[in-house]
């Protein structure tokens, strides 16, 4: 019976030994997807080989990756502390953000390869220190891991530690592994929202983007409604109450005709944890209680907040190819909307957006409010949609 005990630790032992990528690497459809999606810039570096020899071959990353390198090793078998090493610093991030200006042919936001390489580090900073150090996020009600027993908090750690260093095809992974170590605190925490309804053009929306592409957009007095979901803080209840008053608003307002679009927004937020996403409810109930046809209503399921709700429903304006001179407006109940209106939530989007998604315009009722959306909207953040 030991005997048969050792073999099985010893297998098991083998099993989650690291093994180099010289020996073949599998690809994870998933974590390939989240990477795509959240560290776009890190993503196409480790699908180009050349790029990644480039960067490691400079002289002063060679020596921040060796520190760092140093830094993981040094932990030995504390997980927290392994999880604390993967944290850039701000030097090592302004480092590889000059790196970066040297890289050519890779995806970068319009102000440049270093601005995104700097964002996409603090991306994985965030993720690390919110999902692998229990740091408590801004929105703790609905965004972390919550409150999790130390035996599942430490089996995250140890399985994202294994993941990180255990060869993933396409990966950025032969440069550092705390891009991979991120994404797989994400997904064993059960964290994948952001890739969940991609692409976001495509599925239910399809009817709605093609129908824009023939659009009279001046036809109409306002771009799109911009409906914001206001979720349920009860277990299995996809509409909240407010999020039902929310919708009849919509139907009543859309039928004056002078709208060509509903932009459904509100992802999985609460209560945390929740399997429904608001956007998706609220457009199923559009559909089915209110008979609003599929070509009118455009889904976006990723915001967690009512700063991410406006901006981006500002994204999709600019996917659907609307004018960004034209007004949309905003549609919620009077206390949502004067809170929109507010100082206070001009702070909010400086803090956690950096900019205004829109300027807010003419207030038309205690539950309508006009919106020019901005076109900084557009700029990816690789915090984006997840909002720790």
């Amino acid at each position: 019976m030991r005997r048969n005990l050792a073999s099985l630790l010893t297998a098991v032992a083998v099993a989650f030994t690291p093994v180099p990528a010289s020996a073949g690497a599998a690809r994870d459809a998933v974590m390939e997807a989240l990477s795509q999606r959240l560290f776009p810039l890190f993503d196409a570096a480790g699908r180009d080989a050349a790029t990644l020899d480039r960067l490691k071959a400079r002289a002063d990353v060679s020596t921040l990756l060796r520190a760092r390198q140093e830094r993981r090793a040094a932990c030995g078998q504390d997980l927290t502390c392994v999880a604390q090493a993967m944290i850039w610093t701000p030097a090592e991030a302004e480092a590889m953000g000059q790196a970066a200006a040297a890289l050519t042919g890779l995806p970068a936001a319009d102000d440049g390869a270093p601005a995104q390489m700097r964002r996409e580090i603090e991306g994985v900073n965030a993720i690390v220190r919110t999902y692998g150090l229990g740091q408590v996020p801004s929105y703790p009600q609905i965004d972390g891991a919550g409150m999790i027993d130390p035996q599942e908090r430490q089996a995250r750690l140890q399985a994202a530690d294994w993941l990180s260093r255990t060869p993933r095809d396409r990966s950025a992974q032969a440069l550092d592994p705390s891009i991979d170590y991120a994404l797989a605190l994400l997904d064993v925490s059960d964290r994948t929202d952001a890739i969940g309804y991609e692409p976001l053009t495509g599925g239910a929306n399809a009817p709605a983007m093609a129908r824009a592409k023939s659009l009279d957009w001046s036809r109409y007095r306002f771009s799109a409604m911009i409906l914001t979901g206001v979720g349920p803080e009860t277990d299995g209840m996809p509409l909240s109450p407010y999020g039902k008053y929310h919708l009849r608003l919509a139907a009543s307002r859309f039928a004056r005709g002078d709208i060509p679009f509903i932009i459904v927004t509100g992802g999985r937020a609460h209560p945390r944890g929740t399997r429904f996403a608001e956007a998706e409810e609220m457009r199923k109930a559009l559909i089915q209680r209110y008979g609003m046809p599929a070509d009118a209503i455009v889904l976006e399921p990723y915001a967690r907040h009512t700063t991410t709700n406006l901006r981006n429903a500002a994204r999709l304006l600019i996917a659907m190819g609307a004018s960004l001179d034209d007004d949309a407006l905003i549609v919620c109940n009077p206390q949502q909307s004067a809170m929109i209106e507010s100082v206070q939530f001009m702070k909010r989007n400086a803090d956690e957006l950096g900019y205004q998604p829109g300027r807010i315009g003419r207030r038309f009722s205690p539950t309508e409010l006009a919106i020019r959306p901005n076109r900084q909207s557009a700029r990816i953040d690789p915090r984006d949609p997840l909002d720790p």
